[in-house]
């Protein structure tokens, strides 16, 4: 028969709930007494019941994970954030895939509430009423991480992503390069879409550089085979790039891909900068000049926020976290 909370409290000669404060870490008990339940609890062998526990202190110790992608670079990224902050303050976490479906977002949303999680972080992805209105009613604390929301009042952590791009596009300026084309995601994306095709038409404009729309193509996403499939478009219908500005380091990847593929040499006749900084940069040929978006901090500090939330009960500041070019060798310097 396996040990109770009630068998450790006896043989440590304390209540059980002294035992209860000691297993949820709650204050009100000394260095020795607690010295004292821990030994009895490895005498013993007990093992906490984490259910039980929960519906003592109303806890579960676990938080949920809403990604789009779970099987990309950048979530794996942001996950090892989440993970090691969370496992670090004594959560686990359970990991949801969307796949940017309305409904499976909703489904995953509705098992959360059943396994009663702590609180919730919300990623790289638009939040609509729908979804709002579902966390409200969970009334529990929920961050948002690689995203962020105008309309609805909820705590984000994110890189600005117009200000990312513009600085990308103005390191090209000021490596000389004057004639260069992106290739964008999606643009109704008003995440991350749309903001980076701004910053990079703000940073040719603030350069006296005109905007040419057709030194723009558009992909339906941020994946590698977009890269491949539309540097060819791109450089059939603007001629003369010096360098393109990808909007992901997978499409970059897949550009770098294409431009082997029709004979162009990258840096030489091509200068090609991506966005986020993978691991998967660092793999290309040649390794990837890129905008470092700090993925793995993000991922620390949107769970630091959220269980601050838990503990304290109170609201946190959002917060804009800084981004960097990461200078590798896809990017020739011009005369």
């Amino acid at each position: 028969m396996n040990p109770t909370i009630k068998d450790v409290a006896k043989k440590a000669n304390v209540s059980i709930a002294t035992v209860s404060r000691i297993l949820n870490k709650q204050p009100g008990y000394s260095v020795k007494t607690k010295e004292r339940v821990l030994e009895a609890i490895k005498e013993l062998g007990y093992q906490p019941n984490a259910v039980a526990r929960g519906l003592i202190n109303k806890r579960t110790q676990t938080i949920g994970v809403l990604f789009p992608d779970v099987s990309s670079m950048f979530s794996s990224d942001l996950l090892k954030g989440i993970e090691d902050i969370a496992h670090e303050r004594g959560h686990s976490v359970i990991v949801c895939h969307t796949t940017l479906s309305g409904q499976r977002t909703m489904k995953y949303l509705q098992l959360l509430n059943e396994k009663r999680v702590d609180g919730i972080i919300f990623t790289s992805e638009a939040m609509t009423e729908e979804y709002y209105n579902v966390l409200k009613e969970m009334n529990i604390p929920v961050v948002l991480l690689a995203t962020q929301s105008y309309r609805y009042p909820l705590p984000y952590v994110k890189v600005d992503d117009k200000h990312a791009a513009y600085s990308a596009v103005s390191y090209l300026i000021q490596k000389g390069h004057h004639n260069i084309g992106m290739i964008s995601g999606d643009i109704n994306d008003q995440l991350a879409g749309l903001p980076r095709i701004e910053g990079y038409k703000q940073a040719l404009l603030d350069r006296g550089i005109p905007f040419d729309e057709k030194k723009v193509v558009v992909s339906r996403g941020f994946r590698y085979e977009d890269g491949i499939a539309q540097l060819p478009k791109l450089l059939k219908q603007a001629k003369d790039l010096t360098a393109v500005f990808a909007a992901s380091d997978e499409i970059a990847v897949g550009a770098l891909s294409a431009a082997y593929e029709l004979g162009i040499r990258v840096p030489e006749d091509l200068s090609i900068i991506g966005y986020d900084n993978l691991k998967i940069a660092e793999m290309a040929i040649p390794p990837l000049t890129t905008l470092a978006q700090p993925l793995y901090e993000m991922g620390k500090a949107g769970t630091e926020m959220l269980l601050d939330m838990l503990e304290t009960g109170q609201a946190v500041e959002s917060r804009v976290m800084p981004h960097s070019i990461v200078e590798r060798r896809t990017v020739k310097p011009l005369s």
